[in-house]
């Protein structure tokens, strides 16, 4: 098959997003088109919603949109924990959600992406924790001229200053603390001038 030009997905991986729980899935797509089937429930949207994440602010994101639900449904913070159901409260008459995973835990999300005509690769990189008593989840951006895998890069490390310092002792490795620096770097690498271009 002859070699395509411009970046294109070559592989996904989650760790902690979801219901996708305490393993490492990965996803081949090998820079050719994807079709992503299952049945209701199986985690499709679960999917989008992480290549979403990497590639649009996520203050613009209205997550489980693919399979039609309202804004508020799903957010960051319910991927992160893996909230999987409600349960009622019968002496409050509240619903609680459950959840399979706390503040001890963290969540990873990456994409990698290549030219086949230059053998560029890029790959792009989401870290997130949670503090106690917290909701508001802690991000790291990751952005990298070269092909990262999260076995390798985001299981062995102390604390997260250790990890901070490992990956920034990598030449092709740049660390962000906003969106908007990651964005504009990772556009850079892959060439796409317009941020809209990734909104869409």
């Amino acid at each position: 098959m002859a070699k395509q030009s411009g970046f294109r997905l070559k592989k996904m991986e989650l760790f902690n997003w979801g219901t996708f729980n305490k393993k490492i899935y990965q996803l081949n797509i090998d820079a050719e088109n994807g079709l992503l089937t299952g049945d209701i429930g199986s985690g499709k949207s679960t999917v989008v919603d992480a290549l979403t994440t990497l590639l649009v602010p996520h203050q613009k994101i209205t997550y489980n949109k693919a399979a039609g639900s309202s804004a508020k449904e799903r957010t960051l913070y319910s991927y992160i924990v893996g909230e999987y159901k409600n349960t009622i409260d019968e002496g409050m008459g509240s619903s609680k959600a459950v959840s399979l995973r706390d503040t001890r835990d963290y969540s990873v999300l990456l994409a990698s992406f290549v030219n086949e005509m230059s053998g560029e690769v890029v790959s792009i990189v989401q870290f997130f924790w949670l503090k106690q008593g917290s909701r508001q989840p802690n991000k790291l951006f990751v952005v990298a001229s070269s092909e990262l895998n999260i076995e390798r890069y985001f299981t062995k490390f102390g604390s997260i200053k250790s990890l901070k310092k490992e990956l920034k002792a990598h030449r092709r490795i740049e660390v962000f603390n906003s969106f908007k620096e990651y964005s504009i770097h990772f556009r850079r690498l892959v060439k796409i001038e317009s941020e809209q271009a990734l909104n869409l």
